[in-house]
């Protein structure tokens, strides 16, 4: 039997001999298209290509693209685990070409790839066609051999494919297979083309025109392909099974759930089980990809894909967290494809582990809830919006968790009724999907890419060099010249100075040439590796191919190195120190400090993180050698080197060391081996000193390290040293011996307080001789003791009131506390003999009303209240005095 992993190689190398360039798989946050939440085809990547905005030095390309359709425009969500082919996660296979080969030769490799490299049976294959692309359908003839019959012209939009409502577009020629007649359904285009006897499995997008605008349609001068293979989909024909769960990759995961769980996929539970697979792929790779569960954004729909999963899991018996058992049998099943997954593997081990385990803590309020409102409702009936969202917002259950519970009691949820109730809530909170990620294009940059080529970059060896001003542009448009005064965005053919990425801030300086002078105050990356220094002309005018020198601010590009070192040498540390799960979730390496995200699930205590600058500073005093490498990716990550989950790398990659571990497995070797593009120390000793300041809560499952280094770190030294001796001279101590002083004063201060309390209970209570009973007497034969006292807390009142029911043995106490703020606070206490009598609770109300409060709270014998007036204190003790006096 033919394996998932086999056919995605045989794919891959069938088009890599037919001189296609092997593209890996872009992240699953796409990084060019700010209108998609996940990248959900193999076009993404190339969508600047096909544009003409962007040139590869290949014109054919071939790639195995992971993909998300789970939120957004596309989403299968719903679908998966009731159909036979639905999936959240799927790869998708496709080859593409760049103004090269066109319909005859995109038909021509599908067909043979098909027939011959996978052995599928010509007579059971059949395709569609676009119903006005004539040209399409005699290739087929003339390539297939395929009669008329085995040609579906389809004239609507399911075989036209656009971009956007404008740009490149073309029809479509989708290939299917008919599974025979034992399965239900009939061909595209007929009324039972829903059915899964005739499966879709690849198609074909013929980019033919150029959609100006409604009505205006031209051909394009470089037509190209783009095709799209479902690697599942092929894998459940060629293993010949009814679907894509049945699969050797969904059946190992199944197989590992069923160990897990304790129970069989079989019968009315094996729906639980595909959604439990599928849902684990989907994110595993998010997670790989730097996406984690939140409350917003791709972080919501993550959170969505996950609950729904750990819900399957409930229902199948599971009480403890079991989804993330199941991931080393992903990672082995797919690591190898896929090596983001194996380095990623503790990040998501852990995050799917603590996700559960919250879940699991709402989980069954929700569903009481649930149960609760449903009670009445039969097949049929619908769950009302308002109550769907209410177990959005409170119990975190997205809707379609919801739907998905009620589904098999044949429940419907009002959806109309949840959106007025989302629309009501603060925009923030609405889970709408505003678009993230990375900026939209800007098309300006392109063309000057194009024409100029990739900036070359110097910075590594020197902070000054000589260049030649490419272009200029100013308000996003590109001129001939500027002006003193002006904004200007400058392109050099190289430059010392570095542009912002991986967290580092982009260096600032001076370009000067003949008659002026530009200060750069930024410098941004555009257009796939052009530099773009921002600045203005403060002398003279700046002419287009006009020679200047460049020079880098020395001082602040010295602390920029000394922060990004430090940044590597914290993020071993912390994975020495809390785990390997650390992994970097952000960072911002500025001149002046640097701030460092890594995703660990608690706050790092104060030993840990004394620890972690104790290791990282260890390092920093070897004063090693900083040494960087160009590898492969694989070469690096193989070494060792700690790559950005998430980040795309190309063909080279730049790779620091730096320092040599002391001990652990890595005792002898680099201590700290990263993938990284940014400027560093020449040797660890040039940072000077790391010190942290601060660990705080970015988000879930995400801390934040702050930390100094340098002259920086110095300065909060010398600051701290310097209220250490400023605190030492007042309590005319010597610096060491601070803490025991600060002890032994806040240990002292503890016992008077304690001291004092005691006196003022005794002053209250009357002295404690025999004559303080005097204070009490008789209401309506009832014991009374009334005082009203001062500088007694409110936390104090209740022990007196104690004391005097004691005094009293049988009565009524009240004590009314006059607060230094000008605010009264009152206890009442009634003897036990006497509560069926006198509620504590009525009479401090009472009292509360005389202080201008209102209400009150306790038990019948002991209640506390309070009110504004303090010095309405006397009227308070009358109030309860009157109230005992009937």
């Amino acid at each position: 039997m033919i394996g998932v992993n086999e056919i995605r190689s045989t794919f891959l190398d069938y088009f890599r001999k037919n001189g296609h360039e092997v593209v890996a798989s872009s992240p699953l946050v796409p990084r060019n298209d700010p209108t998609l939440m996940f990248t959900n085809a193999g076009m993404v990547q190339f969508k600047n290509v096909f544009t003409g905005l962007e040139k590869r030095p290949y014109n054919r390309a071939t790639t195995a693209q992971k993909s998300v359709r789970a939120g957004g425009k596309h989403n299968d969500l719903d679908n998966v685990g009731y159909t036979a082919r639905h999936l959240t996660f799927f790869e998708m296979l496709g080859n593409f070409s760049f103004g090269d080969y066109f319909k005859e030769g995109a038909i021509e490799l599908a067909w043979n790839l098909v027939t011959k490299g996978f052995d599928l049976p010509k007579d059971k294959l059949l395709v569609t066609v676009y119903s006005e692309d004539d040209e399409a359908a005699l290739l087929w003839k003339k390539i297939a051999g395929f009669s008329d019959d085995k040609i579906i012209r389809i004239p609507t939009s399911d075989n036209f494919w656009q971009m956007g409502d404008t740009g490149p577009c073309g029809p479509c020629s989708e290939i299917f297979i008919d599974r025979g007649e034992h399965i239900w359904g009939g061909p595209p285009g007929s009324a039972e083309e829903d059915g899964d006897r005739f499966l879709e499995f690849w198609n074909l997008v013929f980019m033919q025109f150029d959609q100006l605008a409604p009505g205006e349609r031209v051909p394009l001068p470089r037509p190209s392909i783009d095709t799209g293979m479902g690697l599942e989909r092929m894998a459940s024909i060629l293993q010949g099974v009814p679907s894509v769960f049945d699969t050797d990759l969904f059946r190992a995961l199944i197989g590992t759930t069923e160990e897990v769980v304790g129970a069989k996929a079989e019968g009315d539970s094996a729906a639980s089980f595909r959604v439990i697979a599928d849902h684990l792929r989907s994110s595993a790779f998010l997670i790989a990809d730097g996406v984690l569960p939140s409350n917003e954004g791709r972080g919501y729909v993550l959170r969505r894909i996950m609950r729904r999963a750990m819900r399957h899991l409930q229902l199948l018996g599971a009480r403890e967290p079991m989804m993330y058992r199941v991931l080393p049998t992903l990672v082995s099943e797919m690591g190898r494809a896929y090596p983001e997954l194996v380095r990623a593997e503790p990040l998501i081990a852990e995050t799917l582990k603590l996700e559960e385990t919250r879940f699991r803590k709402t989980l069954s309020r929700g569903l009481g809830l649930l149960a609760d409102e449903t009670e009445g409702l039969s097949e049929g009936g619908q769950l009302s919006g308002e109550t769907a969202f209410r177990l959005y917002d409170t119990y975190g259950f997205p809707l379609d968790l919801t739907q998905d519970a009620l589904r098999q009691r044949g429940i419907s949820v009002d959806l109309a009724g949840f959106d007025t109730a989302m629309e009501r809530q603060k925009a923030e909170a609405r889970a709408h999907w505003a678009g993230s990620g990375e900026a939209a294009t800007e098309t300006v940059w392109f063309p000057i890419r194009e024409r100029t080529g990739a900036t070359e970059f110097l910075g590594y060896d020197t902070e000054g060099a000589e260049g030649v001003i490419q272009a200029l542009v100013v308000g996003g448009k590109e001129v001939a010249e500027v002006v003193h005064g002006t904004d200007v965005a400058i392109v050099v053919n190289q430059t010392p100075f570095y542009a912002e990425s991986g967290g580092q801030q982009g260096d600032t300086g001076l370009i000067k040439g003949e008659g002026f002078t530009i200060t750069v105050s930024d410098t941004q990356k555009k257009a796939d590796g052009l530099f773009m220094h921002y600045g203005t002309v403060s002398e003279g005018t700046v002419r287009q191919n006009a020679a200047v020198e460049l020079q880098v601010d020395h001082a602040r590009r010295s602390r920029l190195r000394a922060n990004h070192s430090a940044t590597h040498l914290l993020h071993e540390a912390l994975r020495e120190v809390l785990g390997k799960h650390v992994a970097q979730k952000g960072s911002l390496v500025a001149p002046e400090r640097l701030r460092f995200d890594v995703s660990h699930q608690k706050p790092i205590d104060a030993s840990e993180l004394e620890q972690v600058e104790a290791l990282a500073n260890s390092i920093v005093i070897q004063n090693a050698p900083v040494s960087t490498r160009l590898m492969t990716p694989d070469d690096a990550i193989a070494e060792g080197a700690m790559a950005l989950f998430g980040e795309k790398y190309g063909d080279e990659v730049r790779v620091v060391s730096m320092g040599i571990a002391n001990e652990g497995e890595k005792a002898g070797k680099a201590y700290s081996i990263e993938l990284c593009g940014g400027t560093h120390v020449n040797a660890t000793g040039d940072i000077g000193l790391i010190r942290v300041v601060s660990d705080s809560a970015v988000s879930a499952g995400v801390r934040r390290i702050e930390a100094l280094t340098g002259d920086a770190a110095r300065r909060y030294l010398d600051e701290q040293d310097r209220r250490l001796k400023a605190t030492a001279s007042a309590l005319k101590v010597a610096p060491a011996d601070v803490p025991a002083r600060v002890e032994a004063l806040v240990e002292e201060r503890r016992k008077l307080e304690r001291e004092l309390s005691e006196a003022r209970r005794q002053l209250a209570l009357g002295g404690g001789t025999k004559s303080d009973g005097d204070a009490a007497e008789k209401v309506n034969g009832v014991g009374f003791l009334g005082k009203v006292v001062s500088g007694i807390s409110p936390k104090d009142l209740k022990p007196l009131a104690d004391s005097g029911k004691q005094s009293l043995g049988s009565g009524v106490v009240v004590f009314v506390g006059q607060g230094d703020d000008g605010k009264g606070s009152v206890v009442v206490g009634v003897t036990d003999d006497l509560k069926d009598r006198y509620s504590a609770v009525d009479l401090v109300r009472l009292a509360s009303a005389a202080l201008g409060g209102q209400g009150g709270g306790g038990r019948p014998d002991m209640a506390q209240a309070g009110g504004p007036d303090g010095s309405k204190a006397q009227e308070a003790v009358a109030a309860v005095r009157a109230a005992l006096a009937g």
